[in-house]
């Protein structure tokens, strides 16, 4: 009796946990179901708030959009810049980490304070130095200066340090003995033991950059290089070609987002155990 007691607690738990997780799913995904949904719908549908699914779904919102505006070209654009801006992060913030993990040099610990001191600062603060600095390098209007402005992440140089401190500095030493610089430690021991770090980075760099609007719409002037954030709100609300056609502009997000969805579906294990601490090392 004690037995099947315990079981039908267990079963109860489960219930419950099972209950709670997908009302927070749904609460949690409500915002994408309802801009799906929106893309689907007619202008007047979409006004009428007691209308949440369409009567006659309008599948030539999407067509409309990819074929007869720049949004292909905005995806382009923020793909772009956040590939090369990501790959120059993750070179950067990882040589840093290395060095200030495995490398002893006067003033290690007064340069990591500096540079986490830095991270404090209210990203706000940094536009009019940086807009000077980039003025002065007659960077403005370009993706140069976009990629060039967001080379380092603080944030990537502090998770990839913790990552890296928890390697054995036997292991650095041993293959120092064996004549291995420090690049190829970098590369072919530390890289592959701290690849879940690296992944995390990564899709948090890619997703910060590629939905980034206020930095790229000080510096850019021209429509044709704005980011998918700046182009969306130039061209389908700010008095574009389509004006208040919320229809269009939910088929537009609704696309601007899948590019997203895809690079998470492919590294959400990684991203997990990179939040989780797991350096891949077992024992």
């Amino acid at each position: 009796m004690q037995v099947r007691g315990n079981t039908y607690v267990e079963v109860i738990r489960k219930s419950i946990k099972i209950i709670i997780l997908t009302a927070v799913s749904i609460f949690t995904a409500f915002p994408f179901i309802w801009m799906i949904v929106s893309a689907l719908k007619t202008k007047v549908e979409i006004m009428n708030a007691t209308i949440f699914f369409p009567s006659d779904p309008q599948w030539n919102n999407f067509i409309e959009v990819i074929f007869h505006s720049p949004l292909i070209r905005y995806i382009g654009n923020s793909l772009f810049v956040s590939i090369v801006t990501l790959i120059i992060q993750i070179v950067s913030g990882a040589m840093i980490a290395y060095a200030l993990v495995f490398m002893r040099f006067r003033g290690r610990k007064l340069l990591f304070a500096i540079i986490m001191g830095t991270y404090m600062l209210p990203t706000a603060a940094t536009y009019i130095p940086s807009y000077i600095i980039l003025a002065d390098m007659k960077l403005l209007d370009s993706y140069t200066g976009l990629i060039v402005s967001n080379a380092v992440s603080i944030f990537g140089i502090f998770l990839l340090r913790q990552a890296f401190m928890q390697v054995p500095q036997g292991l650095v030493e041993a293959a120092r003995i064996d004549g291995a610089n420090h690049a190829k430690i970098l590369i072919y021991m530390i890289a592959p033991m701290t690849k879940s770090s690296f992944i995390t980075f990564g899709l948090m760099s890619f997703i910060s950059t590629y939905n980034s609007y206020m930095w790229p719409s000080l510096i850019t002037d021209s429509p044709e290089k704005s980011l998918v954030s700046q182009g969306l709100r130039r061209f389908f609300i700010e008095g574009g070609a389509y004006g208040t056609e919320w229809s269009l502009v939910m088929a537009g997000s609704a696309l601007i987002v899948l590019p997203l969805l895809l690079v998470f579906m492919f590294t959400q294990k990684w991203f997990i155990n990179g939040i989780g601490g797991d350096t891949g090392m077992k024992g």
